[in-house]
């Protein structure tokens, strides 16, 4: 899938005018161009309002067609307590009268005069028609007050939406004689479209139930894997004229005056319901009574349906079937609400245990994240409103970097790459979980997964932007060459770039340029340091980008990158001069230079290797390692300051045979760094560290590296 936003401003909307526009302004919700703060709105149930002219209700969202101030009308959304009895935030989803050229909603005959078919869809957003200055139909999915999905519909006339859960809807057009079955998605595109003729339909998810062949056959497509993915014998003695998918229930009736069930999918059995009518909740159903001026609930979640029972008052009226103009069920694991005869808005408990908490569906985003250029966001619909919480764990240190947590039928949750501090996060494998609650207390829900972080914090010597420490060496030809592994302790791959003179110095270094790719710096044979932009994953030519960080490098006969050894979060370079054998430290400022040297140690002549190694304890700052000439080595840890503290012997009689030792960074995947050194007959070997400043025995890793003149 590709990402691609598939929503568009309500600006652009059909003959939209900045009359209009002020009159929302002024209204206090908000331009439909620039969303307005949510309204709070305390006030229990019922909701006053001067007339309602449109309602429905799912996931706890409650949307209903209203007059404002200034006798226009909008799509006003209220997000309810899960107990029914609170407004807890007050939204718009669109203007639904007349604009200039006369665009206004969809608009059928009511006992309030003419309403606005209303179709929620469980996440907070509301689907109905609008109709353009031509008469044209379009069918739009409102996501915000000021946004809504519309582009790639066709305009028609008759338009009926059918059914709609989470990001997924069917609508039927009477012009064309199709049913049309299409998907929401903010985050990418995706090609769910469905063109077919028009039948009884639902969709719970990515599941579309229409009837099958045969009496009271009906079928599960899924829409995502484009495939029929269940058949279920309801015992209708029909084709099945309406469908409605609820979780594990599937209603069907053979005609609103004709016989009705519900199939029971975990049971696998139907269960006879009245006829007329209904609409489905979690484990019952509710019908108007317009002889007893009554709203009925005939519950059936036991398996067998129970004696319908009244739960509100509710006038016969004109019209004769009110579903979603004068009274709308939550299927959502929710209640019942109706407008009475005052136009006050009530929400009735439906008395009915709900469901455990699932997930109907989810859409989640690649495996991969470029702090650079993109982050991940992905989506869940819950089966009804929950508390959730997404984490992110950096899955090589075992440190939780992000959280964030929210409540209602779906979570959105992304992750940009940045701890919740602020910082980026260090490349590498992360892992994600996302926990859920019930609202209602009634079940939980876990899901997790994994994705790869680049464009954060590199490792030590990481010049691949995946946290693994790369080698490099040059040959006899002038050939530089970074060897590239896939975290298993071996050198996997490798990219190679020619040109080099003889006698260059390479050194792995880090971020300079706040790019977050790695920098090399690189010791021409004339003393001439050039610090080269970073290549993230590609090896470097003697032409490429590159800035002069001075001559007279040739009096130092060790360059090496330590890490951090400021507490700056930048990396430093380590110089040894060649007579007197004194260390300086270059700090990197935070222009992508090299402050001026400091000597912090005097006279370590005695040493014949010294190795920038990185972290090597876990304390956020660089380590060096010294091997003197009886073979004993030493560990220097870095203090934050610039400085080192006293040594601590980490090996004796080590590394006689070793003509090239470095310290290579995390090739292990574990993230702790470890270290490579090569014999003098070519073999390479690893010693991988163990976090606490020390390393484990060696462990052959290749052969045939005795013709590498350099060993970065």
């Amino acid at each position: 899938m590709t990402r691609r936003a598939r929503t568009r401003s309500a600006a652009a909307r059909h003959g939209r005018t900045t009359a209009v526009l002020a009159t929302l302004t002024a209204l206090g919700v908000g331009s439909l161009t620039t969303a307005g703060p949510a309204a709070a709105d305390t006030a229990p149930t019922p909701v006053r309002t001067g007339g309602v002219w449109g309602i429905d209700y799912a996931g706890g969202f409650l949307t209903t067609v209203e007059r404002a101030p200034n006798g226009d009308q909008y799509v006003v959304g209220r997000r309810i307590s899960p107990d029914g009895s609170t407004v807890l935030e007050r939204t718009y989803r669109g203007f639904t009268g007349y604009d200039a050229v006369g665009g206004h909603a969809q608009r059928v005959p009511c006992d309030a005069g003419d309403c606005v078919p209303l179709r929620s869809t469980g996440d907070g957003h509301v689907g109905y028609f609008h109709v353009d200055a031509r008469g044209k139909e379009h069918a739009q999915i409102w996501l915000s007050n000021n946004s809504y999905h519309g582009a790639g519909e066709p305009a028609v006339t008759g338009g009926r939406f059918v059914d709609a859960t989470g990001r997924y809807f069917v609508y039927d057009a009477a012009s064309t004689g199709k049913q049309y079955v299409g998907a929401v998605n903010r985050n990418r595109s995706e090609d769910v479209r469905l063109t077919r003729s028009i039948t009884a339909a639902s969709v719970w998810g990515p599941l579309l139930w229409t009837p099958g062949s045969g009496n009271g056959t009906v079928t599960a497509y899924d829409l995502k894997a484009r495939k029929t993915v269940q058949t279920v014998a309801t015992g209708a003695p029909c084709t099945v004229a309406e469908l409605q998918a609820v979780g594990r229930w599937i209603y069907w009736n053979c005609g609103l005056s004709g016989a009705a069930g519900v199939y029971d999918r975990t049971a696998k059995k139907s269960v006879t319901v009245p006829s007329g009518p209904a609409l489905v909740g979690d484990g019952y159903l509710v019908q108007h009574d317009r002889g007893a001026d009554k709203l009925m609930l005939t519950d059936f979640h036991t398996g067998t349906a129970a004696s319908a029972r009244p739960v509100a008052d509710l006038p016969a009226g004109n019209t004769a079937d009110q579903r979603r103009l004068t009274w709308t069920v939550d299927k959502f694991g929710g209640d019942i609400a109706y407008v009475d005869a005052a136009d006050a808005v009530h929400v009735v408990r439906s008395g009915v245990p709900t469901q455990p908490l699932t997930a109907i569906e989810s859409d989640l985003d690649d495996a991969f994240v470029d702090a650079r250029n993109n982050s991940w966001e992905s989506t869940w619909q819950f089966s009804k409103p929950a508390a959730w919480k997404f984490t992110v764990k950096d899955a090589v240190r075992g440190r939780v970097v992000h959280t964030e947590t929210g409540t209602g039928p779906s979570a959105e949750a992304g992750w940009n790459g940045r701890t919740d501090a602020g910082a980026y996060a260090y490349n590498g494998r992360h892992t994600w979980t996302l926990t859920a609650k019930g609202a209602d207390g009634v079940g939980t829900y876990t899901t997790s997964g994994s994705f790869a972080l680049s464009g954060g914090l590199q490792g030590h010597h990481d010049q691949g932007g995946y946290s693994f420490g790369e080698l490099v060496t040059l040959n006899s030809s002038g050939a530089l060459t970074l060897h590239f592994t896939n975290g298993k302790g071996k050198l996997d791959f490798k990219k190679s770039a020619s040109g080099w003179p003889k006698g260059t110095l390479a050194i792995s270094f880090g971020d300079m340029s706040g790019d977050r790719c790695a920098e090399m710096l690189v010791r021409m044979p004339n003393g001439e340091l050039r610090k080269y932009k970073g290549r993230c994953g590609t090896s470097y030519k003697p032409g490429n980008s590159r800035t002069s960080l001075g001559k007279g490098w040739n009096a130092y006969d060790v360059l090496t990158a330590p890490g951090d050894l400021t507490g700056d979060g930048r990396t430093d370079l380590l110089a040894r001069k060649a007579k007197t054998g004194d260390i300086y430290l270059f700090a990197t400022k935070s222009n992508g230079t090299l402050a001026a040297g400091k000597k912090i140690r005097s006279a370590w002549k005695g040493y014949k290797k010294i190795i920038g190694a990185g972290d090597l304890n876990g304390d956020g700052i660089g380590d060096v390692l010294a091997l003197d000439k009886k073979g004993t080595l030493y560990r220097y840890n870095g203090n934050g300051k610039g400085l080192l503290k006293n040594r601590v012997k980490v090996f004796t009689k080590w590394g006689a045979s070793y003509n090239a030792i470095v310290g290579v960074g995390d090739i292990t995947g574990d993230g702790r760094n470890d270290l490579v050194a090569r014999d003098t007959k070519g073999n390479l070997y690893r010693n991988n560290g163990n976090g606490k400043g020390s390393f484990g025995g060696r462990t052959k890793i290749a052969t045939g590296w005795k013709g590498y003149k350099g060993i970065f």
